[in-house]
């Protein structure tokens, strides 16, 4: 899968969350949840992803094309959607 972003974009997440862009690639794909973004429309289908990358949560925001996905935004799962995250893993 191919990986795409902004690099001025990835540039401030790393600066200002210390995670590179590039760490998707060890995004745990597999056992990740996945939601459509339909908070407002985008003008392109968003998806939301919360999954594990180094044993701890992290939320991606991302677009597919053609030939992988377009990062919109990378970061680590605040305490309520690590909350969240627990609650739907013990309904299921």
């Amino acid at each position: 899968m191919q990986i795409e972003y902004d690099a001025a974009k990835n540039a401030r997440n790393i600066r200002e969350r210390g995670l590179s862009f590039e760490r998707v690639k060890d995004f745990d794909f597999e056992g990740a949840r996945f939601a459509v973004d339909g908070r407002k429309d985008y003008g392109e289908v968003r998806y939301v992803g919360v999954g594990l990358l180094d044993d701890r949560l992290h939320v991606l925001c991302f677009t597919e094309g053609s030939m992988g996905i377009r990062i919109i935004s990378f970061r680590k799962a605040n305490a309520r959607e690590v909350q969240r995250h627990e609650q739907a893993k013990s309904t299921d």
